[in-house]
């Protein structure tokens, strides 16, 4: 800790010395050619060029320097003489440390080592690092660190920036996708009188104006449906949701979704969709359908294979296999004793359906991890879905399973207003507070056959980059305060 604060003494030491020159050490606004990638881009030996970005190497020989300017899409040298610029100018650079930002404009020529380069011929100081980066652009070792302060991870750390490059990638080339299918992009509330849409713990404020409780949403889904009744029959939302749980390296309190619905649809339409969308991101984001996963040496611990079709398999089938052929034949109790057997954790209070919920997750999600469609599920994990015409107890969905976690889930979509009253009131037990009956006012008014899905897009960014964390994938993920 002695040495980083005299090491910003020093620099703040710098700044004063550059203010006594005259030279302010946080400038004005510079026009530039572009951003440095644009530059490269636009390099040709004799033209003149403009380019600003943080110096990440310097090498200073007297008279001349060779320095490194970067930002987020990489990296030019630039050649400073005194011969061009002028021996003041020059000398500014024992002013001048790594990570201090400055704009240049030269000439482009090729070194002896064909290094792309710019002659300097004027040059500004733009902003001046009062803290020191860390490593010396090795990155941060400390996990805490880097996502405390994302803003030096993303600065030190080429794989950092590759991950949110292709995070940002995969929203682009997904509202390109559906856009190009003929959906519609749209807004929903985020602050909602009922959170509805799913079954989980929300956050709750209150407008004081209206004296009005209201809940951060959990879900969109209900008034996607409300616009599926108003005649938009292929919509879908980019979507930040709110749930006040735990946290884990599968789980953030706010994380993004993405949901489509499609009238006149149904699941199996919507699994197809899905497998479209991912194997489309995987080919242009990734360039690849063979996702590889590494651990912190660089060594491939895995390898998801993305090629279709994919497998799909009915949910009652997979615990079969799994869990015991006369399974569903046991009663609760013996279904119990087995789930103890197979080393799955049941506690008491759960009821029967969520006793085989809990062996699917530990003997099946969490051991899939090339694409499968579990199809074909009980009606009680999801009560917003349609009754299988076949079967009561099922409802027609599917759950897509890929690098051990459920990624999306879609279904054909309930839209009967009696039937899905009754399933609300089920899910609410004694909160009947918790239906939201604007939603089921929509539904009677008459709501077309549809499809929908949602897809975690925090989730599906970690297999596509390979992260580990979610926490990776987030540029600011939700952390306890700092201590002390």
């Amino acid at each position: 800790m002695d040495d980083e604060n005299e090491l910003i003494a020093q620099r703040r030491e710098k700044l004063e010395k550059l203010r006594a020159k005259g030279v302010e050490p946080f400038g004005a606004a510079f026009e530039t050619s572009g951003d440095i990638a644009a530059v490269r881009e636009k390099f040709k030996e004799g033209e003149t060029l403009r380019a600003a970005g943080r110096i990440t190497a310097h090498r200073d020989m007297g008279k001349s320097h060779f320095v490194d300017l970067r930002d987020a899409t990489g990296r030019i040298q630039i050649y400073v003489h005194a011969k061009e610029v002028g021996v003041e100018v020059v000398d500014l650079f024992q002013l001048l440390d790594l990570g201090d930002f400055i704009g240049v404009e030269g000439e482009c020529f090729l070194t002896k080592t064909g290094e792309p380069t710019l002659k300097v011929r004027k040059l500004e100081v733009l902003s001046k690092s009062l803290r020191p980066l860390p490593e010396k652009w090795h990155g941060l070792q400390d996990v805490e660190t880097r996502y405390r302060q994302r803003y030096l991870d993303l600065v030190t750390s080429e794989q950092s920036r590759e991950v949110f490059a292709k995070r940002i990638a995969i929203l682009r080339e997904t509202r390109r996708f559906f856009e190009e299918r003929g959906f519609l992009e749209v807004e929903t509330p985020i602050l909602q009188t009922v959170a509805g849409g799913a079954a989980a713990q929300p956050f709750q404020t209150r407008h004081k104006a209206l004296g009005l409780d209201l809940y951060l949403r959990i879900a969109p889904e209900l008034y996607l449906k409300r616009l599926l009744v108003g005649g938009f029959n292929k919509v879908f939302e980019l979507n930040r949701n709110f749930r006040n749980e735990g946290i884990s390296r599968r789980h953030n309190p706010e994380f993004t979704m993405l949901e489509a619905y499609w009238a006149y649809a149904d699941f199996e339409k919507m699994a197809d969709l899905v497998e479209e969308l991912i194997c489309h991101l995987g080919q242009t984001v990734c360039g690849s359908l063979q996702i590889e996963h590494r651990d912190a040496e660089g060594k491939v611990t895995r390898t998801i294979d993305l090629k279709r079709p994919w497998r799909r398999a009915r949910y009652v089938d997979l615990v079969r296999d799994a869990a015991g052929k006369d399974w569903f034949e046991l009663t609760s109790e013996q279904r119990r004793e087995r789930a103890k057997e197979l080393d799955v954790e049941i506690l008491p209070q759960l009821a029967d359906f969520e006793v085989t919920q809990h062996v699917f997750e530990k003997l099946i999600e969490e051991k899939t991890f090339d694409p499968l469609f579990v199809t074909h599920c009980p009606k009680e994990l999801v009560p917003l879905a349609k009754q299988n015409r076949e079967d009561e107890s099922l409802v027609d969905v599917f759950e897509l399973i890929i690098n051990g976690v459920e990624i999306a889930p879609g279904y054909t979509e309930l839209n009967d207003p009696d039937v899905q009253r009754r399933r609300l009131l089920e899910q609410a037990g004694e909160e009947t507070q918790k239906i939201d009956e604007e939603f089921l006012l929509a539904l009677e008014h008459g709501m077309p056959p549809a499809g929908g899905f949602g897809l975690g897009i925090d989730r599906l960014a970690m297999l596509l980059t390979g992260a580990e964390s979610i926490r990776d994938v987030i540029l600011f993920p939700l952390l306890k305060p700092r201590r002390g």
